[in-house]
């Protein structure tokens, strides 16, 4: 097989998680095909789809209970006991600190980002399941998402491309 023969030409991702560690890989992942010119599409399902809900993409907060991951950014690798993410106040903490990270990196905030992968060609859906079982109207969801899909349409539309779940 030729190089281009086996370059990613098409990439869809699903967003799942509604966490800022679980939704930013997602917008990480679709700017960065946009930026290499493969085409991208996210698909936001159950919790993440908080990241294209207007009342809500701008206050999404780090996951501190239950994630053993949990790291000081100055610590050189200093783990946090998983309990600590229970003290009220830690995950908006955790979310303060993490956010001036990401400042400093010029990664934009949530909406700003999705205005950019939109502009960039990306496209953005949302599941149908999901809308249904939240209750949620198109009127919910910021401009830059193109359209409630079932599973079956995001499949459709996903022909070709690496199936990407964050």
């Amino acid at each position: 097989m030729s190089e281009e023969q086996d370059r990613i030409k098409k990439v869809s991702i699903v967003c799942s998680k509604g966490s800022l560690e679980g939704i930013y890989p997602a917008l990480i992942m679709a700017n960065g095909a946009r930026m290499e010119g493969i085409e991208a599409s996210i698909f936001f399902t159950f919790f993440g789809l908080y990241a294209v809900l207007k009342k809500f993409n701008n206050k999404i907060k780090i996951a501190t209970v239950g994630n053993p991951a949990m790291r000081v950014p100055d610590a050189k690798g200093m783990s946090l006991p998983t309990i600590l993410g229970a003290i009220p106040g830690m995950s908006a903490f955790a979310t303060s600190m993490m956010s001036k990270e990401m400042e400093k990196l010029d990664i934009p905030p949530i909406p700003e980002f999705l205005e950019m992968i939109h502009d960039a060609g990306g496209h953005l859906y949302a599941c149908k399941a999901t809308v249904d079982m939240f209750h949620l109207t198109t009127d919910d969801f910021c401009d830059e998402v193109e359209r409630v899909l079932t599973v079956g349409e995001f499949y459709e539309l996903s022909a070709g491309a690496q199936i990407i779940f964050t």
